[in-house]
């Protein structure tokens, strides 16, 4: 677990002062500086935390609902890149082992421990329901299929390279939607048996843009996703 960027910025949250001049305005008294190192040392502490108790829950889910050989031993790290969004995203390493990420402005940006555990849980869920292996042959059936397509057409090599590239991105987002909504199901029986409340933590749903339900969109409308999350862990219950 990479933890290095967080205590990089605790240090620097105890060697700056944040509080402005007084003035005759009086405006609102900015975070100190202790404050702020206070603030980053909790955030580190719920990161922590939330991955001790989801990770053991993802895993034994993984081993549930996959076929035996499938790699369930997940890696939990932090995203410390400078210039990163908001995000959070499972990927494989070379070797196949799942990997979770979390950027620095994710982990500051969720308010408490079910949002960040339903996040986790989530992108838990994506390779659990092998959302990367079927992403990448929906890709190639849709390169092949604009590509045979400008083959036939007597199109030229650059062409037909076009249309392959664009039949591999028209595939690879036909069913990310379906993906959402799945590892959002998924991840909230993750969060639940994880001991987190997955409704408290869509709430997180919320605070971000909505995508509307936009062709070829990649996500889903977030009342969707609020929604998914509503039902299945009412089933839970």
């Amino acid at each position: 677990m990479r933890l290095i960027a967080f205590l990089c910025l605790i240090g620097l949250a105890g060697c700056v002062s944040t509080v402005p001049p007084q003035s005759p305005t009086r405006p609102k008294p900015q975070p100190t500086a202790s404050a702020s190192a206070t603030t980053a040392r909790a955030k580190v502490d719920q990161f922590v935390s939330v991955v001790q108790s989801v990770e053991p829950v993802a895993e034994a889910v993984c081993r549930q609902r996959t076929k035996p050989g499938t790699n369930c031993d997940f890696r939990i790290v932090v995203d410390d890149r400078p210039g990163q969004p908001v995000n959070a995203y499972q990927t494989l390493d070379r070797a196949g082992r799942p990997i979770l990420a979390f950027t620095l402005p994710m982990i500051v940006e969720v308010r408490n421990r079910d949002e960040l555990a339903f996040v986790m849980g989530h992108e838990a869920a994506h390779h659990i329901a092998g959302h990367i292996p079927r992403q990448q042959q929906n890709a190639m059936a849709g390169a092949v299929l604009l590509g045979g397509l400008a083959t036939l057409s007597g199109a030229n090599a650059d062409a037909v390279r076009s249309a392959a590239d664009l039949g591999a991105s028209v595939g690879a987002r036909s069913y990310s939607k379906e993906f959402e909504l799945e590892a959002d199901a998924l991840g909230t029986i993750i969060t639940r048996s994880a001991g987190y409340n997955p409704v408290r933590g869509a709430a997180f749903f919320t605070r971000i843009p909505d995508p509307g339900d936009r062709f070829l969109g990649t996500h889903p409308p977030n009342a969707q996703r609020i929604e998914t999350v509503r039902r299945v862990d009412a089933q839970l219950r």
